[in-house]
């Protein structure tokens, strides 16, 4: 059987041809190779170079690599973080004619690596944390979309750091399945494998004094759990607000961040029975608001100020009509940000009196103002809007700041 190369992208094909595909992956020379770090794997794998890419590349029988391939495919494009299926290499034989297994090859996700690797190095809890947190976003996602992965690992993930947010990605599709929708059992059956995966690779990595000393493998494994089940119930759950209520919106995305995750995304939909709102959620390194914002609005604010004026732009911004994530002929976040700061920011601290704002700054002013609306939306149990927040800060909160302030005069 000749040797068969299958991809989509026409330019794969040729990208690949110079690479010994008549030699058993294991004996690969070490001029192919990229000497990166791997997970566990129960096949072979290896990374070369192939052109100006640098591709992973695994043996398996035929069929599987062939249904992973055409899953790693499905996922893409449904948007889900894994990595991109090239090709799959089939009718390998050695040089005295003898069948090799064929090779399914993917791209490696620059600046990526195995969860396992990670965790080798004896990094802070807190860290780990957010790592466990950027896993089970991926896990929700991916029941999300329907698929079941079958073998969620430390090892069949990779981990990547891209302008303070951290992400996971699925690395293997091999055990995956594609539904229409997950049933609870489905869910709560892949949940658990990941569990048992985790624990297991963590108890390794202790045994082998990798691991931190204050991480305990058993509770760490159910933590993805309980991270898992808060993140798809806030995800999952009806969201369906009557007219004019929008500090509900504000109400879901606090819960999101009391979780300790962030909105990446938020999408409104309106409807005769109310307005829909989906969230996709992220985890965020320590400044990446403050770093966010002041790249789109050019506001430099403490961290949960950034945050806080970030979501209410975020917010704005899916009101407005020409307000498109993904399509390339909508706005600009960068365009509509610099609307927010002219037509909503700077008029709405502009409406706070200069001698009434003492030291509070354009930021911490906004941030109190927002804060203001979200309180007083709440008691009155619909949104009541900037312009009656600002009045009713200006009224009755900053006269009671400024006399806790003045000094007093002893008698």
């Amino acid at each position: 059987m000749a040797l068969q190369i299958s991809a989509t992208n026409p330019e794969h094909p040729a990208l690949l041809l110079e690479l010994p595909w008549d030699v058993p992956l294991e004996e690969w020379p070490e001029e192919y190779l990229v000497p990166l770090p791997r997970g566990i794997s129960r096949h072979v794998v290896r990374y070369a170079r192939a052109g100006d890419e640098v591709i992973a590349v695994k043996e398996l029988a035929e069929r599987p690599a062939l249904r992973e391939y055409e899953l790693l495919r499905d996922l893409d494009r449904l948007g889900i973080p894994a990595v991109d299926p090239l090709a799959v290499v089939t009718g390998r034989t050695d040089r005295d004619g003898a069948p090799l297994e064929p090779v399914l090859v993917t791209r490696h996700l620059r600046g990526s690596q195995p969860y396992r690797s990670m965790f080798e190095t004896t990094m802070r809890p807190a860290t780990m944390h957010r790592l466990m947190d950027a896993l089970a976003v991926l896990l929700v996602r991916l029941h999300l979309a329907g698929f079941a992965w079958g073998d969620c690992s430390l090892s069949n993930t990779l981990f990547r750091r891209d302008a303070g947010a951290y992400a996971a990605y699925l690395v293997d599709a091999e055990t995956g399945d594609l539904h229409p929708r997950l049933s609870p059992g489905q869910r709560e059956y892949d949940l658990d494998l990941a569990r048992v995966n985790i624990s297991g690779e963590l108890l390794d990595l202790e045994a082998s004094g990798a691991l931190h000393p204050s991480v305990d493998p058993v509770e760490f494994g159910h933590e993805i759990c309980t991270r898992y089940a808060g993140l798809w119930q806030e995800l999952t759950r009806t969201s369906v607000y009557p007219a004019g209520k929008y500090h509900y919106i504000e109400r879901r995305i606090r819960r999101l961040n009391d979780l300790g995750f962030d909105v990446a995304e938020m999408q409104i939909e309106h409807s005769s029975n109310g307005d829909t709102v989906t969230f996709v959620p992220k985890v965020v390194d320590a400044g990446h608001h403050q770093r966010q914002l002041l790249r789109l609005t050019g506001l430099d604010a403490e961290e949960n100020q950034a945050r806080r004026l970030l979501n209410d732009l975020e917010s704005w911004m899916a009101t407005q009509d020409d307000y498109a994530p993904g399509d390339p002929l909508a706005a600009r976040p960068e365009v509509l940000a610099h609307r927010w700061v002219r037509d909503v920011f700077r008029p709405t601290v502009r409406a706070v009196p200069l001698e009434l704002r003492g030291t509070m700054d354009p930021a911490e002013i906004y941030h109190e103002l927002l804060e203001h609306r979200w309180y007083l939306s709440e008691q009155a149990q619909h949104d009541i809007g900037l312009d009656t927040a600002v009045e009713d800060y200006i009224a009755h909160v900053l006269p009671k700041a400024r006399a806790t302030l003045e000094p007093t005069t002893p008698d």
